[in-house]
């Protein structure tokens, strides 16, 4: 997945918002609450980074190409990172992405929620 693919796909979801920080990692936020991180260097990526259950992280997390995100994980929290080949098809990725956005959404507050138009939250 291309930084531009990522982007695009990650602005499709509604009320995200993107800012670039972490010298250069493009941050992905509803309700300024994070659910995907991707970075790129010369045009290759570096990791994309998204929540993922407890189940899902057991089964990723020993997966080629795949690794607890380094600083969110070693907190305890359930997060991925896509860093190499094979890692994640594109198709598969954007399923975490989705799955990473529809969590952070959910533990929104009722009140976020709704002033984001998002008032039907799925959980996983």
């Amino acid at each position: 997945m291309t930084c531009e693919e990522f982007n695009e796909f990650c602005g499709s979801l509604p009320a995200a918002t993107h800012v670039v920080q972490w010298g250069g990692s493009h941050v992905w936020k509803v309700g300024g609450k994070l659910f995907a991180v991707g970075r790129w260097e010369d045009g290759e990526v570096r990791g994309i980074t998204f929540k993922v259950s407890h189940i899902a992280f057991e089964v990723l997390r020993d997966m080629p190409g795949l690794r607890p995100a380094s600083y969110l994980a070693s907190r305890g929290f359930t997060w991925i990172q896509h860093h190499a080949e094979p890692g994640l098809s594109d198709e598969e990725l954007k399923n975490h992405i989705t799955q990473s956005y529809d969590m952070v959404a959910a533990a929104l507050p009722e009140k976020t929620r709704k002033a984001l138009g998002l008032s039907n939250p799925q959980r996983h």
